[in-house]
């Protein structure tokens, strides 16, 4: 079994909490509507539109996850892209979100 690497964990982020990592590696999951070979546009869970540049795999499933760092308010430089399938609990991932930004932060980083 491989080790997981924990030197720079991403933290947990919807669309308006990616302000606040400016900078920093983030994961967040995008419902795709729009893509081509070097990007992807796409709604964060909370309703806002967010790019992720870089190389998306094919096929593109309709939700995804994306690491990487956050470039400015709306925009990832992806690092990491993983299909989460063509259905996916939005508000859960949200409220995940919220928790490991809050008074659970402690845990999530």
């Amino acid at each position: 079994m491989q080790d997981m690497d924990i030197s720079s964990p991403a933290a947990f982020v919807n669309g308006g909490l990616l302000r606040m990592h400016l900078g920093r590696k983030v994961r967040t999951v995008l419902q795709v509507t729009q893509s081509d070979i070097a990007s992807v546009m796409g709604k964060s869970t909370d309703g806002y539109q967010l790019v992720a540049k870089g190389s998306p795999p094919v096929p593109l499933t309709s939700y995804v996850e994306v690491v990487g760092v956050a470039e400015n308010e709306n925009t990832i430089r992806a690092e990491l892209w993983t299909n989460f399938g063509d259905t996916f609990d939005a508000s859960s991932y949200d409220q995940l979100c919220q928790l490991a930004n809050g008074e659970f932060k402690q845990l999530f980083l």
